[in-house]
């Protein structure tokens, strides 16, 4: 027998730390080689790694959300037969503890004791998430997918994950909330849930310290205008017509292209400010961030050169992102550079919308949904297609008459979309 320690490899270029996210193994665990092991997440991508050797898990490196140095001892393994390169041998037992005994964990904090196996007493109930269920939920065929945090919950309630339904292949809190509507007898009807503490780790840590820093160093304003996209959405269906019923366009690649035209006029709102530097750069191409929501929060991926992009370039674009954000495939490079940020919420669009700016960026669009309802034209009432656009400005660089002539150059190419073909 030996002992195997596994140190973090480096997960990105210029990262100095990762964040645990997820575990998939705990302490007693015997793991073939390549099977998962936790999840890491480094500048918004999250990186599974894998056992680099079969064994048995005797010690982990720490708990979801704490950080762990790049280089640093992530799990021992005890395996078979001779040591093996990386390895070290098996200590007595009054050797010298083993690599991750006292081991600082996040920031310099210090720990006297090692991981001790969860189902200890003593351990603390938020120290590892439960092993995935490796049962198959009915015709998945697989294991079914859900947070530690949706597992435990279920556990409490006494769920069988098997038998909740959800959107794609993963049980989220809003699935586990429908199960208990139409399942009464899990619960009495009308009885108050447990209160629940939830962890602020990973990707949902992260947006709450970006959200905090932008609020707090930017002073914000928002500009509100009524567009008429009665005309946008008939150019919209006459060109799926033409495409048939592949690439479907929704209204968002059309938007895109009208804000692309309007920017060379307003450049000081496709910007990036470092307020440490007192510098604003101006950008000369359009590197578009596409806000997008996922199981795990809002990430941002970005069509860089968006400006150069046509309509249905755009469309497979901002669907290929999408996609790549919400299954976590997303590379580090499709998260970052953006210049200015488009955050639509499509039919739960609402009237109006403040939101809060993506920084280093000066600016963030928000598209409200479409509606119908009647407005006067020439002096008759008609129904008119509505939308509303929402911007928010960072005010120490952008003035409000710069932003709200924008929105109105926007407006104009929306509501007149042949100009949005016209060099």
């Amino acid at each position: 027998m030996s002992l195997y320690s596994f140190k973090l490899p480096d997960i990105g270029e210029g990262i100095a730390e990762a964040e645990i996210v997820a575990w998939h193994v705990q302490v007693g665990d015997t793991v073939e080689e390549d099977a998962p092991l936790c999840d890491m997440m480094t500048d918004k991508a999250t990186v599974e790694m894998t056992a680099p050797v079969a064994g048995k898990i005797i010690e982990v490196a720490g708990e979801v959300g704490d950080q762990i140095a790049i280089g640093s001892v992530l799990a021992v393994f005890e395996t078979e037969g001779e040591a093996a390169e990386g390895a070290k041998p098996d200590p007595a037992p009054s050797s010298e503890p083993s690599p991750l005994a006292g081991e600082g964990r996040e920031s310099g904090r210090e720990r006297s004791e090692p991981r001790t196996n969860l189902g200890d007493e003593t351990s603390s109930p938020a120290a590892q998430p439960p092993l995935p269920d490796p049962r198959p939920e009915g015709g998945r065929g697989h294991r079914i997918l859900a947070s530690p945090a949706v597992r435990e919950r279920a556990k409490n309630l006494g769920i069988d994950l098997a038998q909740v339904k959800g959107e794609g292949d993963r049980i989220r809190h809003a699935d586990l909330d429908a199960f208990l509507t139409y399942n009464q007898g899990y619960r009495a009807a009308g009885a108050a849930r447990a209160d629940e503490q939830i962890k602020v780790v990973g990707l949902r840590r992260r947006i709450a310290e970006n959200m905090a820093a932008s609020k707090r160093h930017i002073p914000h304003f928002t500009y509100v205008e009524e567009y008429d996209v009665t005309k946008l959405e008939a150019l919209r269906a006459d060109l799926n017509e033409t495409r048939g019923s592949k690439d479907r366009l929704t209204i968002l690649p059309l938007l895109i292209i009208a804000i692309c035209k309007a920017l060379p006029k307003f450049p000081m709102l496709n910007a990036r400010y470092d307020d440490e530097a007192n510098v604003v750069t101006r950008s000369g191409t359009v590197h578009l961030g596409i806000a997008t929501q996922t199981d795990a929060g809002l990430m941002v991926p970005v069509i860089h050169d968006a400006q150069a992009r046509n309509v249905w370039q755009l469309s497979a674009e901002v669907k290929r992102l999408a996609d790549a954000a919400r299954s976590g495939k997303a590379r580090s490079e499709e998260l970052s550079g953006s210049t200015l940020t488009l955050s639509s919420l499509g039919p739960l669009g609402g009237i109006a919308a403040t939101p809060v700016i993506n920084r280093p960026e000066v600016a963030i669009l928000c598209p409200n949904k479409v509606v119908e309802r009647p407005v006067v034209r020439d002096g008759q009432i008609v129904i008119a297609k509505m939308m509303n656009m929402s911007i928010s400005c960072d005010h120490r660089v952008v003035d409000g008459h710069d932003a709200a002539s924008f929105v109105q150059a926007v407006k104009k190419l929306v509501e007149t979309p042949n100009l949005l073909f016209v060099d």
